[in-house]
Formats: structure tokens, sequence, C-alpha cells
């Protein structure tokens, strides 16, 4: 997973958000993201409705210490996640609050603002189709 740091020494609020794209900082990402307090990192996964435990590895190691609420942005719409993964996570030490990624923007600015102990896992709105 590619690390990128936010240049300007910033925390990593999102500025920005749009079909298939996030501006966080200085820098535009065009993939899904994971946010911590102090870097970026982009994330694999593209379809929420896919989502697995594997897909939160990353997040593991700091879950329930430096991280205790993971923001998950599912897209354009709110889902539920399904039991087992929301089991597996909270297991890990995770609340997880899943709604659509232009509230999780919202919310991951406001925690990440307040010093919570926050990371985000944000999906790109949809690209409009081409047709």
């Amino acid at each position: 997973m590619e690390l990128r740091a936010v240049s300007t020494g910033e925390r990593p609020f999102v500025r920005g958000y749009g079909p298939g794209c996030f501006t966080i900082g200085p820098s535009r990402f065009t993939s899904a993201l994971l946010l911590f307090p102090d870097r970026v990192e982009r994330w694999a996964p593209v379809d929420p409705e896919a989502l697995v435990a594997e897909d939160f590895r990353p997040l593991r190691p700091l879950a329930g210490s430096a991280v205790t609420l993971l923001v998950l942005g599912l897209g354009a719409t709110n889902r539920r996640l399904p039991a087992p993964l929301l089991a597996e996570l909270r297991g890990w030490g995770l609340a997880v609050e899943a709604v659509a990624t232009p509230a999780a923007c919202r919310t991951w600015n406001l925690l990440l603002a307040e010093g919570r102990p926050v990371a985000a896992a944000l999906i790109p709105l949809p690209l409009p189709d081409a047709r």
C-alpha cells in the first residue's frame, strides 16, 4: 500500500470530494483512501458491498489504542455492514460509523479537529455513467 504524507505538515483534512476523487490537504487522490491523523494511504476497495475484514487489515495494529473509531464512507449511499464484518471490527476494538462518503468526510474533519482517536476509510463517489 502506497503511503503519501500530506506535504504541508497539516493534518489530512478533506478539502473536497467528488465522483472518483478526494482533495486532502494540497493533494488530489483518485482512489479509495485510509486516513489517519498523520498520514493518508491509498486503499484498494472500490465496491462498498464487497468489503471484508481483510480490507481493514492496515487498521488492526492501531485498533483499540491509537484508533478507537472508524468513520467509513460507503460511496453515494448508506448501507448496513454485514454483521460478521461489523462484529470482527468491533472485536479489534473499533467502533464503526458507516455512512455515505459526503457525511463521512464531514465527520472525519470534525473528529480530526477535535483530536479524537479516529481513522477514516473512504470510498469515492461513483463516476457518472459514460453513456
